[in-house]
């Protein structure tokens, strides 16, 4: 069995020097701004020192350009996140406007959730969501998704699960 350990910090330099300027020139590409494309590629080298490889790396550029992709998704459901949010909060009377303390805090919430949601299988997701959003019951989730009553549990439960461990992870 091998083990996974973190790539040495000299390895991930090397890999810095040798690949940084790649790296932010197929980010703007991309993203069509120097400076995003610069935050980007050092996030990118940043989730690198925390990886944990168990061999040495063959194909550096495809897997720089990897961790970038999944950072570019990443960011991209934030930014629909909070699009998302303050459309709900344009409707809300200003005296209900939560503070900008509890907005980042809410967003933060949010980005955690949906984190752990995409984690999930689709259909759990999309059952969550069904009773969640829609406020289906499990009987009307079970027949649009046309799976069984017991099913639908399962997956609300692995949903609820999730949920759970977001909201008690810092207590």
């Amino acid at each position: 069995m091998q083990v996974n350990h973190p790539l040495p910090p000299a390895e991930v330099d090397l890999l810095y020097q040798a690949h940084n300027a790649w790296l932010r020139g197929w980010l703007r590409a991309r993203v069509g701004c120097r400076e995003h494309a610069a935050d980007l590629a050092q996030d990118t080298f940043v989730r690198l020192l925390r990886a944990r490889q168990s061999a040495p790396l063959k194909q550096p550029r495809a897997y720089l350009s990897s961790i970038a992709r999944g950072l570019m998704i990443d960011q991209l459901r934030r930014r629909a996140l909070e699009r998302a949010y303050a459309d709900s909060l344009a409707h809300l009377p200003e005296l209900q406007a939560p503070s900008e303390e509890q907005r980042l805090l809410i967003l933060d919430t949010l980005e955690r959730l949906d984190r752990a949601l995409h984690q999930l299988k689709p259909r759990a997701r999309q059952a969550f969501l069904l009773a969640q959003l829609e406020g289906l019951s499990i009987v009307q989730v079970a027949e649009r998704l046309e799976v069984s009553r017991a099913t639908v549990e399962r997956d609300l439960a692995r949903a609820l699960g999730a949920c759970y461990r977001i909201r008690y992870a810092d207590a």
